[in-house]
């Protein structure tokens, strides 16, 4: 009898838990296991506003699957289509290939990607931070409108150029901002000139700062970014973005040669393509985290709609790292029980609490619903993501990373990313990729017979 293939689409903090999980409890032999992920390494995307600030290296926060995985085959590329009914994911391999993975159980974990509206210039002018190639490019792009402000002549191109706007008041907003803020306030010391010409503005439609962290806190995170020299401005969003200038929806007109948009995800169109149930583009599961209509087809992480039991009354899970990875143990455990007849189970964690870090010397943290601000907030904000990291040579880096920068100070010079093609919001993430169920039924249905 052959083994039962089980497919795993996505290596983040959901599907590294759970092929984790089913590394652990299915013996050698009894299964073939089977990742479909672009990169050989799980990115650890929390601390990704401290690697374009440079304060940690890129290398540190992207864990080796080879390292992590030991008997798991994967495949290269991306998932741009299933067909349910033959039960076969279609793949484009990063060599620009199509392949094809038959599946008896797959489990879809393949992330978010950036949500963006239909504002005039935002595609084309924007810039994100939800990759490493994002990340770094971002951080060389700052240095080098310093670098450009300070050889110019003309007042308004150094205007432009020393003016960045983050747009988004979660998590990456708010640290990008910080972030970015103190690289430029190192970069500064080179340029003295330029000082009094650095602006950083943070914008959100929202009326607080991170309401999830709770009044106190999200106040505490306004008064520290105002502090920071960053100009908040909240209920504001973005109506129109050029080549040289921002315009805002209270009719500001910043002079600005560099926005990064941070207002949000939107779940990964995989989900629409697989022809079920979907909420708002989010795949519909049951409490067992699979869905309705096809209980071999399980999705857990931030493009799943997992209900929140917690909450009740229709509530679904927030699509946040801490509950991705404790998804998909459960989702494991269930995908187990469904091939041998055992009873699942049902998702249900308690939230452990929110942790933001400014860089410097500034967090504010609320673990378990205690709120706790100052140089305590750091202690716990840093062992936490030294905890939830999965490499121990990742924990190391980052770890040598906050020394060396206490202790020794930065780096702050270009490493030559300018010319990568990240230089707009959503090339990194290719959206009209995603097949629809008829046109997978189709590339199945004329692919080579399986061997």
């Amino acid at each position: 009898m052959a083994q039962p293939r089980i497919v795993v689409v996505g290596a983040g903090f959901a599907g590294l838990s759970a092929l984790r999980r089913l590394e652990r409890k299915i013996p050698k032999g009894a299964a073939e296991l089977v990742l479909i992920t672009p990169n050989d390494y799980m990115l650890y995307q929390p601390l990704l506003p401290q690697v374009a600030s440079g304060l940690i290296t890129p290398q540190s926060i992207a864990a080796s699957l080879h390292r992590t995985l030991s008997r798991t085959r994967m495949v290269p590329g991306a998932a741009i289509g299933v067909d349910t009914e033959s039960r076969t994911v279609v793949v484009r391999k990063i060599s620009g290939e199509t392949s094809f993975e038959r599946y008896d159980r797959l489990l879809l974990a393949p992330g978010s990607n950036t949500r963006v509206f239909d504002i005039p210039g935002l595609v084309e002018y924007g810039r994100g931070n939800k990759n490493l190639a994002e990340a770094v490019y971002l951080r060389d792009h700052v240095l080098a409108q310093l670098e450009l402000a300070n050889a110019s002549t003309d007042p308004a191109e150094r205007d432009e150029r020393c003016t960045f706007i983050v747009v988004g008041g979660g998590y990456t907003g708010v640290e990008t901002a910080a972030s970015l803020r103190l690289l430029c306030d190192e970069a500064c010391r080179r340029y003295p000139a330029l000082r009094e010409h650095v602006q950083w503005h943070l914008v959100d439609i929202a009326p607080a700062l991170m309401p999830e962290l709770g009044e106190s806190l999200g106040k505490s995170a306004l008064r520290l970014l105002r502090q920071r020299g960053v100009e908040v401005s909240l209920e504001v969003s973005v109506r129109e973005v050029t080549a040289d200038k921002v315009t805002l929806t209270d009719d500001r007109v910043l002079p600005s040669r560099t926005l990064i948009w941070t207002a949000g995800t939107a779940p990964s169109p995989l989900m629409v393509a697989t022809g079920l149930k979907t909420d708002r583009g989010k795949l519909v599961v049951t409490p067992e985290l699979h869905a309705p209509d096809a209980p071999e087809v399980f999705a857990i992480g931030d493009s799943a709609a997992v209900p929140d039991l917690s909450k009740g009354e229709g509530a679904l899970c927030p699509p946040t790292a801490q509950h991705a990875s404790r998804q998909g143990p459960t989702a494991a455990d269930n995908i187990i029980a469904s091939l041998i007849g055992g009873r699942a189970g049902r998702y249900h964690h308690k939230d452990l609490g929110l942790l933001v870090d400014l860089s410097g010397k500034d967090a504010l943290a609320r673990p378990l619903g205690y709120e706790v601000t100052g140089l305590p907030a750091l202690a716990i904000t840093r062992a936490y993501h030294l905890l939830a990291l999965h490499s121990g040579p990742g924990r190391a880096r980052v770890a040598a990373n906050w020394a060396i920068r206490s202790l020794l100070g930065g780096e702050v010079s270009r490493l030559g990313f300018l010319d990568r093609r990240v230089d707009t919001l959503v090339d990194t993430e290719e959206a009209a990729q995603y097949l629809d169920p008829d046109q997978a039924r189709q590339r199945v249905a004329s692919a080579p017979p399986r061997p």
